[in-house]
């Protein structure tokens, strides 16, 4: 089992980072979204594409217009699950606050034989690896900085993200995404 960080220390990760934070979504759906307001108002057919400010979002802002970027690669299943559709409508609230989001098609990163890991990269120094159980629940992330792994994860994120497209361009693609 691996040693998780204090939960209480993990959004420090994402105010004291320098220039980069990458992360790489591999999950077919997240518990947590699934409990959210959102979700509900989503399968009702409702727009949650943009909502109410978070602390994730005022984050996100404070940190790019500091002059650092937020970057995500999703990867979608083909059909998407529901849970990568909900992701897909609720995006344009990450990027309205500073995020760069892309999608990857899961059939995509297999060729290019990305991980079936979520992860956040930090400035090529440390990461975040997520780690969930099998009903989509987080149970916790673990810290690392052994530079053998930063230095994979840092090729994943090489491989992934000039092959990732950009929201605006999939999303219109993908049909239900609201």
């Amino acid at each position: 089992m691996p040693e998780f960080i204090d939960d209480a220390t993990f959004g420090t990760y994402f105010e004291e980072f320098e220039n980069t934070a990458w992360r790489l979504e591999t999950r077919r759906g997240y518990a947590s979204d699934r409990r959210s307001p959102n979700w509900a108002r989503w399968e009702a057919g409702d727009d949650v594409s943009h909502g109410r400010p978070t602390a994730w979002g005022e984050n996100v802002q404070v940190q790019t217009t500091a002059g650092k970027r937020f970057e995500r690669v999703r990867l979608v299943d083909n059909p998407p699950t529901a849970g990568q559709r909900f992701l897909l409508a609720r995006a344009p609230n990450n990027l309205a606050s500073g995020e760069d989001i892309r999608n990857m098609w899961r059939a995509d990163a297999e060729r290019l034989g990305l991980p079936a890991v979520d992860f956040w990269l930090f400035d090529h120094r440390r990461a975040l690896v997520l780690h969930f159980d099998d009903d989509d629940e987080y149970l916790g992330s673990e810290l690392v900085e052994d530079p053998v792994q930063i230095a994979e994860f840092r090729q994943i994120r090489a491989a992934a993200w000039p092959q990732a497209i950009p929201h605006s361009d999939f999303a219109p693609g993908v049909a239900s995404t609201v």
